[in-house]
């Protein structure tokens, strides 16, 4: 399998097989790539309706060519945990962040929030997230006010009373729970348009369609939210 950075010919089969709708596994496969290779490629790219082969190979040579912020003194990558293939763990890690920034969060936020979530630690302090994303201390410290406005993040003091964060699992559930809200008050504008466009019309039945349909995603959601909500906070089960 192929490695080092995506070539320009590559990136010009990625935005035909888009073009074409193939999946990002099959464009994996022709290029002889990981899939998320190409998932990672094209969602820092602009996404799927929007990646340009040309835009992107000219903004991943900017990338290669800026300079990368230098670390405080005595920062050092924190090294992965035995047994972990650490070139795995940091292409998972820029899929998960690529993710995030996809769904609106900034850059540096969204790496805090993946470094908060597949650490074992649990939590991490100020200085621990410098050493893993390599960034000042000023950006760290602005992306957590970030995400504590967003009630993404928790911040705790240890025994050394040195404050610690950690990513808040709730923010899961109350996503679902705001989806069904979201979901309910659609159905709900849907059925006023059933009485101002009138009962039986066909504009009216296909409204009252979208509510039924919403009303029952919606329920569902919650249901099922509330369901699963204890698996948020679920611990592994003690090995004998």
């Amino acid at each position: 399998m192929p490695g080092g950075r995506l070539t320009q010919q590559e990136r010009q089969q990625i935005a035909l097989g888009l073009a074409d709708d193939l999946a990002y596994a099959e464009i994996a496969r022709r290029l002889d790539r990981p899939t998320s290779t190409i998932t990672r490629e094209v969602m820092r790219n602009g996404g799927p309706t929007a990646y340009r082969a040309d835009l992107a190979h000219r903004a991943t040579e900017r990338r290669a060519h800026r300079r990368r912020p230098v670390p405080p003194r005595g920062a050092r990558p924190v090294p992965e945990a035995d047994g972990r293939d650490a070139e795995a763990v940091r292409e998972y890690e820029e899929t998960f962040t690529t993710l995030l920034m996809r769904s609106g969060l900034p850059r540096i936020a969204a790496g805090v929030l993946t470094c908060l979530y597949t650490t074992d630690a649990g939590s991490l302090t100020a200085a621990e997230l410098v050493a893993r994303l390599q960034v000042s201390p000023a950006s760290i410290s602005k992306a957590i006010a970030f995400l504590e406005s967003q009630g993404l993040v928790l911040r705790q003091r240890d025994e050394r009373r040195r404050e610690r964060y950690l990513a808040d699992a709730g923010v899961w559930y109350q996503s679902m729970i705001e989806s069904a809200r979201s979901n309910a008050e659609l159905a709900e504008t849907a059925r006023q348009g059933v009485s101002v466009l009138g009962p039986g019309t066909p504009a009216a039945v296909r409204l009252e369609n979208v509510a039924r349909f919403m009303d029952f995603v919606g329920e569902s959601i919650s249901r099922a939210a509330e369901q699963a909500r204890e698996i948020l906070y679920a611990q592994p089960e003690a090995s004998d």
